[in-house]
């Protein structure tokens, strides 16, 4: 079928017209690699995505990351995600175990979960699914041991519009009223409407419409791979934060499939408006880097107070909308504006202890040691060489001779560094998964050496038994190594392929010098565009373009490697808008001091 708005309407609704069978078994505890104590967690988020059945009659297997939503319960935290089966459970947001839902299986939907709605209130946490259909209200006093009951047997169908689809769930603590957000399309706009909590949140008047998206104002709403496509966008994934007194209703856009999915937020003194468009907008934006794509999340507190914003970073590699999670501070300013911080955004960042002061604190300053090093395997197979596992390009992938244990990539870093981290992307090729058995698992080993031919074992997964399609894996110490070695043990798919392996740590040396002749032109024809270019830096790997609305609230970031063109065409500008840019430069050894700011009209 062409690819057409009317098609990817089918896309998004194809989710409810596949039916399934699940094994509905209680929640069973899992073996994690990662040690007690472990600090740090890198983007895409370490869970075992599952396999995603929908596109089984096309003969195509990948696994579902999409639409996260992550909720504090109690103290402890769930992930919710399209079509799982199921949710997740952490005490730390860093060990995620998988629970599948204590139900008889005639109870839990024959087409799954899709961009389901969640939230704890009351000590219990409600559930609720996207719809055209009547669909139940879930609750659960315990989500850990997957118990759930229906709250409300049958929700009828939202009147004043097409849905509930992409529903999102709110309370307000300070008057006691529920509300519900909703709306996926490229014709309609988001909705919201009041729940009554004295009739098992059944719907009270009609559904009111709130706002649309408005690309000819708006660049970073325009549709397509760096907003490129004239295709009318499509809006989705709404959830509210309340914070001081305002209401923050936030969506996704402009397409799922692309580097620019993002996250935005309308503001308003109530909770169904009237809204008023944030000037800073896009909040969440990541078009640039490993992964890329962080639109349709949610944001929650963690048990300290911080603010984070979930996304689904784009993969499409089997299928357009095979994607990730990924989870970034986020934050509100003095002047109320919200804002996810995405700098480095795919690097290791530790997990927080404490309320932070600035969401930048995070970042452990781990470099990426592994960029375009040279590699060496133990076998290939067609164009499918080692050399993509370090060029940090997420689509394409290493593919072994064999699927059997014993089978090896090295990565030789140029020089001994102090190694921290590594992250090994598994991808699915032509695996013809479509279920998630027992047998779907993840082991290999992780080695290092300073010569090349002594080695010492940095990580053992041979005892794990989970899937871990992204593996992030943090030493226990840091270790002195020229050369990271992955040896396989084991996956369920008949094909071994790894799309990057990503070394993180420090290299002795100088950090890059400051990036000179920092240059941005707004386009006089089209002013959601920027042309901004600079000098090249020696011994750079790569740079952040950072802006924002002034030079103290650069919240945006585009990474650029330095091995492409000194330039970048921005299109995600707001008309209307003045803003200030600046540049810093990165290589193994840091990061450079940003430049001076420069002003744009």
């Amino acid at each position: 079928m062409p690819w057409t708005p009317k098609f990817r309407v089918w896309c998004s609704t194809v989710y409810r017209r596949f039916v399934f069978t699940i094994a509905l078994l209680p929640a069973t505890a899992s073996c994690f690699a990662q040690f007690v104590g472990q600090k740090t967690y890198c983007n895409p988020v370490d869970i075992d995505y599952k396999y995603n059945f929908e596109q089984e009659a096309r003969g195509i297997s990948f696994r579902s990351g999409a639409d996260p939503v992550i909720v504090n319960h109690k103290g402890e935290y769930f992930l919710f995600v399209t079509i799982s089966g199921g949710w997740w459970h952490s005490k730390d947001l860093v060990n995620w175990r998988f629970i599948k839902p204590d139900v008889s299986p005639h109870q839990w939907p024959k087409e799954d979960m899709c961009a389901p709605a969640a939230l704890s209130a009351d000590g219990r946490l409600y559930l609720f699914q996207s719809t055209f259909e009547r669909r139940p209200i879930w609750v659960s006093d315990s989500p850990e041991t997957g118990r759930l009951e229906q709250f409300n047997p049958l929700l009828p169908q939202v009147p004043g519009a097409q849905g509930p689809w992409d529903p999102a769930i709110f309370k307000d603590e300070d008057t006691g009223r529920w509300f519900m957000y909703f709306g996926s399309s490229n014709l309609y706009p988001l909705y919201g409407i009041e729940l009554d909590p004295t009739n098992k949140l059944t719907y009270m008047g009609n559904s009111a419409e709130l706002f649309k998206l408005i690309p000819e104002r708006h660049g970073w709403e325009r549709f397509g791979p760096n907003h490129v496509s004239s295709t009318t966008p499509f809006m989705e994934g709404a959830w509210m934060s309340k914070h001081a007194g305002k209401y923050y209703l936030q969506y996704g856009a402009p397409g799922t499939e692309y580097n620019v999915y993002a996250n935005g937020t309308y503001v308003g003194d109530g909770p169904l408006g009237p809204f008023a468009y944030a000037p800073n907008n896009p909040v969440s934006y990541k078009p640039g880097g490993f992964i890329t794509g962080v639109g349709h999340g949610n944001t929650f507190q963690d048990n300290y107070g911080n603010y984070w914003n979930t996304g689904t970073p784009w993969l499409a590699v089997n299928f357009d909308f095979e994607r990730r999670i990924a989870m970034v501070p986020a934050a509100f300013d003095a002047d109320g504006l919200m804002f996810a911080t995405t700098r480095f955004g795919d690097f290791p960042q530790y997990l927080p202890t404490k309320k932070w002061n600035r969401a930048e604190d995070l970042f452990t300053g781990w470099m990426l040691l592994s960029y375009r090093k040279p590699v060496t395997a133990s076998s290939y197979r067609d164009v499918f060489t080692a050399a993509n596992v370090t060029d940090e390009n997420i689509r394409s992938f290493w593919l072994a001779g064999t699927n059997k244990p014993g089978e090896w990539l090295t990565v030789d870093l140029g020089q001994e560094s102090e190694v921290r981290a590594v992250q090994v992307n598994f991808t699915d090729y032509k695996s013809g998964i479509y279920s998630n058995p027992p047998s779907v698992y993840t082991q290999f080993k992780l080695h290092a050496s300073s010569d090349g031919t002594h080695w010492t074992t940095v990580a053992d997964l041979t005892n794990e038994r989970r899937d871990r399609p992204n593996a992030y894996t943090e030493l226990r110490e840091p270790t002195r190594a020229r050369y990271i070695k992955y040896e396989h043990v084991y996956v369920a798919a008949p094909n071994l392929a790894i799309s990057d392996i990503r070394i993180f740590g420090r290299r002795s040396g100088e950090v890059p010098a400051t990036p000179a002749k920092l240059q941005v032109r707004r386009d006089g024809n089209d002013p959601r565009n920027a042309f901004i270019s600079w000098d090249d830096v020696h011994g750079a790997v790569g740079y952040n373009i950072l802006w924002g609305l002034r030079g103290d609230k650069l919240y945006q970031c585009y990474q650029v490697f330095a091995d492409q063109r000194p330039q970048l065409e921005l299109r995600a500008l707001n008309i209307d808008q003045s803003y200030s840019f600046a540049i810093e430069a990165f290589n193994e050894s840091g990061v450079a001091k940003p430049s001076a700011i420069v002003n744009i009209r």
